[in-house]
């Protein structure tokens, strides 16, 4: 690798290198230590291809959620079946790998900036800005720039646009599915939202059980397939789909006070 080799986002590669090795090892032990985290599915990641592979996640907090990834991803890419022990996976780490976060979550402070340089395709949320509910227009730049990404590796995405449960997912990952045609790779996450606040950087409870779920990619006929039908395929893929609601424990879904909360956070 060049001292200042930088990958199609101007991001100098050999300083990614360190920020990803930095992180991981502060984190580490969020994840093996403080908390377990239990995986499935590690070989379906060795199996994928090197370039435009999707993967479509629940989303549970802003920063712990990707940062777990990298740890599984890296792990499992280093041989590990389905755990994160030893952390010299961090050494040579997938340096390919973005996650499509929301632009200002990712300038909100110092850290987040940290973590948007190990990755972050920062768009501009056209349901949400500021704490208030607005209406505009895709910037046709933000799907370029997935579509970037896409091309040059791998790329996570949280559909629904919210750590909140049970909310809708956006069209516009279907529409991104349809363009480009990658490999949908469904990830379902829990036991986050119990361990950390919600940005995911404060540690609010240890001796959690964390599950990482890698699901079998999803089959899609991406030219006769609808939009609709793909949003329905991963509802059910990352277990968001209304229905679930019937089948899950009382206790894992957010009380009203909870809710109240979740309304009234701000960036």
């Amino acid at each position: 690798m060049g001292l200042f080799k930088r990958n199609p986002f101007g991001h100098i590669l050999f300083l990614k290198l360190w920020l990803i090795r930095i992180l991981g090892a502060l984190t580490h032990r969020r994840f093996k230590g403080f908390n377990t985290l239990e995986i499935e599915g590690s070989q379906i990641l060795r199996d994928l291809p090197e370039t435009n592979v999707l993967f479509v996640s629940n989303h549970q907090t802003y920063f712990a959620d990707v940062v777990a990834m990298f740890h599984v991803f890296n792990a499992s890419l280093s041989g590990r079946d389905d755990s994160i022990k030893n952390i010299g996976y961090l050494w040579r780490p997938k340096l390919n790998f973005y996650f499509v976060a929301a632009k200002e979550t990712m300038q909100s402070g110092l850290l987040p900036k940290i973590l948007a340089y190990t990755g972050s395709v920062s768009i501009e949320r056209t349901w949400r800005a500021k704490g208030e509910d607005v209406n505009r227009q895709v910037k046709m730049s933000d799907i370029s720039s997935i579509t970037t990404a896409l091309n040059d590796g791998w790329v996570i995405t949280f559909p629904q646009g919210t750590t909140r449960p049970w909310k809708p997912i956006r069209k516009g990952t279907a529409h991104i599915i349809k363009k480009n045609k990658p490999i949908v790779v469904p990830i379902v996450i829990d036991g986050f939202r119990r361990s950390f606040d919600r940005k995911g950087l404060r540690i609010k409870k240890r001796g959690i059980l964390q599950s990482f779920e890698i699901k079998q990619p999803l089959e899609i006929d991406y030219e006769n397939e609808s939009v609709e039908s793909i949003v329905e395929k991963i509802e059910y893929a990352i277990e968001q789909h209304p229905s679930f609601l019937k089948v899950i424990p009382e206790k894992e879904i957010l009380s009203e006070e909870e809710l109240h909360k979740e309304r009234q956070w701000r960036y």
